[in-house]
């Protein structure tokens, strides 16, 4: 996973951490300035540093530190890679399914169980008021240019007069997706991960608030352009839709298995291009199935309109599945 390797910052939209609810979870008064948080996690150290700026925007910078001692040293030298008969390396196959220069694989299996830990329990925590509120949460996720953003677009337009919506838009920087997701005239908020190469739960529970969206209806989420890392992590969402391009080629599924294992749905995006590209979408299928026997398809363009009833279908079933 990759918080192991480094750090992290993101900023959410107009932030403010007075909410009128309230959590299991305290919010600590928040004074202009840098609040900083020191944890150990056995030989490991977990630094999170609060900077709060006029405007009320908050930035999150995360730094793991890892202080490996004499064994782990010694295994984490002792872990290698797996070697093919033509030479290609696999660093996937270790304890950890990852591997990170000087640090053992049973220190990064530490390590992303604390992480992962706390951002499920965030996660728990969202889904409550999630369900609570009767909303349909999906989790769009791609790799970068799959035409997230423009599909949205075009389903906000459509679905937007039958049910409540609103979006969070993840991306390193810019509001460019938000500001296109405004444009339809449904909310919207910006998070911008910095470094960070997904959102997370906390991310979710600050922006969602920021929203303030509490009746029934559909709310999405548009993650950062990354078919690894956002199959991790849990948003408190009700399903995860992965979007893929006719232009990314068949084997993807077979490439990046865990975001297509993790998906209730794959849409195959872009179809008005399949005259233009070579590429067999029945091998794309059978290969997401090969990793996910249960997934759903639908084939949809945006710009002509194929597949978009049954997409829109597919979106009223799962929310009277909400009611």
């Amino acid at each position: 996973m990759c918080n192991v390797c480094g750090c992290g910052d993101s900023q959410i939209e107009g932030h403010q951490h007075d909410h009128a609810h309230h959590h299991e979870h305290t919010h600590p008064a928040h004074n202009q300035g840098e609040h900083h948080i020191a944890k150990e996690v056995t030989s490991q150290s977990v630094v999170i540093h609060h900077h709060y700026h006029h405007q009320g925007d908050v930035y999150h910078h995360v730094h793991y530190g890892v202080q490996p001692d004499e064994h782990q040293q010694h295994s984490a030298v002792d872990h290698q890679p797996q070697m093919s008969q033509q030479g290609d390396l696999h660093y996937g196959k270790g304890e950890a399914e990852v591997h990170v220069s000087g640090v053992s694989q049973r220190q990064l299996l530490t390590l992303e169980q604390d992480i992962l830990g706390k951002n499920n329990h965030l996660a728990a925590h969202n889904r409550e008021h999630f369900n609570a509120n009767q909303q349909l949460v999906l989790n769009l996720v791609s790799s970068p240019g799959s035409g997230k953003t423009t599909l949205l677009t075009e389903t906000l337009n459509q679905l937007k007069h039958q049910h409540a919506c609103a979006v969070i838009e993840g991306d390193q920087q810019t509001s460019n997706d938000a500001d296109r997701i405004r444009a339809t005239e449904v909310p919207a908020i910006q998070v911008n991960t910095g470094k960070g190469c997904h959102l997370d739960a906390k991310m979710i529970h600050d922006a969602y608030h920021q929203l303030a969206m509490n009746e029934p209806g559909v709310l999405f989420i548009e993650n950062v352009g990354n078919l690894v890392c956002p199959a991790s992590f849990d948003l408190g969402e009700t399903s995860k839709v992965v979007i893929l391009s006719v232009t990314e080629g068949e084997d993807k599924p077979l490439k990046y298995p865990n975001m297509f294992a993790a998906a209730e749905l794959m849409l195959i995006n872009k179809v008005d291009l399949l005259p233009y590209v070579d590429v067999k979408i029945e091998d794309c299928i059978e290969n997401a199935r090969k990793v996910n026997p249960s997934i759903k398809v639908i084939k949809v363009s945006a710009k002509t309109g194929e597949g978009m009833e049954a997409w829109l279908s597919w979106l009223n079933e799962q929310l009277a599945n909400q009611q």
